[in-house]
């Protein structure tokens, strides 16, 4: 068999099914190595800094990394803008859409609140919010967004940083997307780890 039966979903059958569930978890072994070419095809999308997309998430992930951050932390500063070429209008829930299953929900929160947070430093100039975090005041994760903003995300627009290369930080991204979705040992709600020291080995 190398494709189903039906042309609509109602009239599947178990073994149409079966065939899909196997064939479908084999696809999903290949997530890592498509986010991976994803973050090389960022550099397509929007320009006018000084550092390319691609830089900015190396730097991101640079500074996490140098800060001790644990490997959920790194693969969040890695991929917290890989929404930006498909969805520029809602990037950060794109992204956090994407890392939901596989990393501690702290993280996937911080990633998906991130623009709001970042409003604080240029929303004046836009005519935009700057307090439009202040919503979430109160919440369990908003010190670790404004933190993670203002250590890793508004900070790696520098053309002099020196960062780490997307080859040093793959495995980190394949040992992600190798967990098993959803595990609670790994999404952990409500758990909070210091974005800072938190790396073991």
């Amino acid at each position: 068999m190398d494709r189903v039966k039906f042309t609509q979903m109602k009239d599947g059958d178990r073994e149409d099914y079966e065939f899909l569930t196997a064939h479908e978890a084999e696809y999903t072994k290949g997530t890592a190595e498509r986010l991976l070419k994803a973050l090389v095809d960022l550099d397509k999308g929007l320009s006018g800094y000084k550092v390319t997309r691609l830089g900015h998430s190396l730097q991101s992930a640079s500074r996490a990394y140098r800060d001790g951050a644990d490997t959920d932390w790194i693969v969040a500063a890695l991929l917290h803008d890989i929404g930006d070429i498909y969805a520029p209008h809602n990037h950060d829930e794109y992204a956090a859409a994407i890392l939901r299953p596989f990393l501690r929900e702290q993280c996937t929160w911080v990633v998906e609140k991130h623009g709001d947070f970042q409003l604080v430093y240029y929303a004046s100039h836009v005519g935009a919010d700057p307090d439009k975090r202040e919503a979430y005041r109160g919440h369990p994760y908003f010190e670790d967004c404004a933190e993670f903003c203002e250590r890793w995300d508004q900070a790696s627009f520098d053309p002099d940083y020196e960062e780490l290369s997307l080859d040093f930080f793959a495995p980190m991204v394949r040992e992600v997307f190798a967990r098993p979705p959803y595990d609670p040992e790994i999404i952990r709600p409500g758990m909070r780890e210091p974005l800072t020291g938190t790396r073991r080995g």
